[in-house]
């Protein structure tokens, strides 16, 4: 399990500023969410948990996982653009739509108040203890890898394991998210949206990391997959005594994958507290305008069969 602080976060980019003195917590264990509108500022937020900010960004606050303070507000000079030279070129471009899909791995952002952890921690952070879900699997999945190269990536960076071995828990995790171990030497536009995001999850979470944030994953899905995705994360989630931070727009899919949720609102958190509550009397104009959207469709319904 890993806990997770955030303290005073702001970020600008180019001197607007994108978040506004941002205080969130997850216990271990907890599945929070973080729901906003579109440029609310939520994905910001999610990847400076990770370090991978663009260079120009301009931060503040204290960001920390566990023990390890991943953000201090500690004056500092910045390294900006920072990267990993460990791995061969094609595995570097790989982890790094494992980490962000289309972006450059960043370390540090451009700054004078703030000072992010050295990369060496960040990296093991982000590789061993942290796995991330992203919206479209078929961007942060690598074209020209197959599934079993992708789900293994993170094995081969981070852990000294045989080919065998390696072969053996990619099988199992095939197994724990519904896919048939045929699919281990496919490529991913051989696969549906919903098969493409079952490897992604299963690349998040090869490690056994102890915190999941999972950004607006359920998006580029139809409402069915939506939900055998949601509910597969958050088993797999819990019954790994995982965290998890669960970004989206929408709260018909915080409800059913989180206990508790912020309401982030042109970078500022505008409400907090329990999903179900939120859900049912939202007290900001901001919630009531999620929670109206939300109730034209839900997922909070009982499963459907159907096949990807």
């Amino acid at each position: 399990m890993m806990s997770v602080e955030i303290h005073g976060l702001n970020i600008a980019i180019g001197g607007k500023p994108i978040v506004t003195d941002v205080d969130l917590s997850i216990a271990d264990g907890e599945r929070v969410g973080l729901i906003g509108s579109s440029g609310s500022g939520k994905s910001m937020i999610a990847k400076s948990l990770l370090g991978l900010l663009p260079r120009e960004a301009v931060l503040s606050g204290t960001i920390t996982m566990g023990e390890t303070a991943i953000l201090s507000g500690e004056t500092a000079e910045s390294r900006h653009g920072q990267e990993d030279d460990s791995g061969s070129d094609e595995e570097r471009g790989a982890a790094d739509r494992h980490h962000v899909a289309g972006e450059r791995r960043v370390a540090t952002s451009g700054h004078d108040s703030a000072a992010y952890a050295d990369e060496h921690t960040l990296a093991d952070l982000r590789g061993r203890y942290v796995g991330t879900v992203f919206q479209n699997p078929a961007h942060a999945l690598n074209p020209v890898m197959t599934v079993a190269q992708q789900i293994a990536l993170p094995l081969r960076l981070h852990y000294d394991l045989t080919k065998a071995e390696r072969a053996e828990r990619v099988n199992t995790m095939l197994d724990k998210v519904g896919l048939d171990r045929d699919v281990a030497g496919t490529y991913p536009h051989e696969l549906s949206g919903g098969q493409q995001q079952r490897v992604g999850i299963a690349t998040a979470l090869i490690t056994s990391p102890r915190f999941i944030i999972a950004d607006e994953p359920t998006t580029a899905l139809d409402s069915i997959t939506q939900r055998q995705i949601v509910d597969l994360l958050t088993s797999l989630v819990d019954d790994a005594g995982a965290s998890m931070l669960f970004i989206t727009h929408d709260f018909s899919v915080l409800a059913r994958a989180t206990t508790r949720c912020y309401v982030l609102d042109a970078g500022r958190v505008v409400e907090s507290g329990p999903t179900a509550d939120l859900l049912a009397a939202p007290t900001t104009p901001q919630a009531q305008r999620l929670v109206a959207a939300a109730q034209t469709l839900t997922l909070h319904t009982p499963k459907e069969d159907s096949h990807e």
